[in-house]
């Protein structure tokens, strides 16, 4: 029976129940809870210290009415990382290469960028959708196009996390398949796409961690507009 490339795709369900709820919750599982003691262990040591370089790294630009999203931008980073990186390991679910979940992410978050810049400032937020300088004649042209850029931002952010986890994974799987394939007829052959195999797969680690690194970034830029 030929399986398709995208079947990976697919929420995968055991007994007719999907276990996407599952894998979305188990990242959580996987952190653990700093104690109350004075001294922590290595690994918790390590943990605080990327998550206050991250913070810290995030917040800069903003100003203080935007220090408040720290938890929730923290918080989505270390989520997307941890899932598109269990994503990688064999016969595992990545939920980020799912639209759906991506945009449920997305939309929310720079809809919540657009009201608070409408709330606190409405002329500067406006004022993004109108360039300095702008002559008379193009005024009507550009409030459009720049108001079509702004509705477009959900989308880019969306589908930029899809594509990218999704073409890792299919171009890992297709070549994981052709070493397979040229093993008993070209074993040199076979060797070399192996090596291939073994440099996209660290790519592919960076591309997992850049992109979660990417969407919060953007997601920042967006609030720093509107704060």
């Amino acid at each position: 029976m030929m399986v398709s490339f995208f079947d990976q795709f697919a929420s995968p369900s055991f007994l007719g129940v999907p276990l996407i709820a599952i894998a979305i919750a188990l990242p959580w599982l996987l952190f653990p809870t700093p104690p109350s003691r004075w001294i922590n262990n290595r690994l918790i040591t390590l943990q605080t210290w990327f998550i206050n370089r991250f913070t810290n790294q995030l917040m800069m630009p903003l100003n203080v009415g935007g220090h408040k999203w720290a938890l929730l931008l923290a918080s989505l980073m270390v989520f997307l990382i941890t899932i598109n990186m269990l994503g990688l390991l064999p016969y595992t679910f990545t939920p980020t290469t799912q639209l759906s979940l991506n945009m449920g992410f997305a939309v929310p978050l720079w809809l919540a960028t657009v009201i608070i810049g409408m709330r606190n400032q409405p002329t500067v937020a406006l004022g993004h959708l109108l360039p300095e300088g702008t002559p008379i004649p193009l005024i009507p042209v550009l409030i459009i196009i720049e108001t079509i850029s702004l509705f477009i931002r959900p989308l880019a952010l969306g589908v930029r996390l899809t594509a990218n986890l999704t073409a890792g994974h299919l171009l890992i799987q297709l070549i994981a398949t052709a070493v397979f394939v040229l093993l008993p007829m070209m074993p040199t052959v076979a060797i070399l796409t192996a090596t291939v195999l073994f440099l996209l797969t660290l790519l592919e680690v960076a591309v997992a961690m850049i992109q979660a690194y990417v969407f919060v970034l953007l997601l920042s830029l967006y609030l720093q507009e509107n704060v």
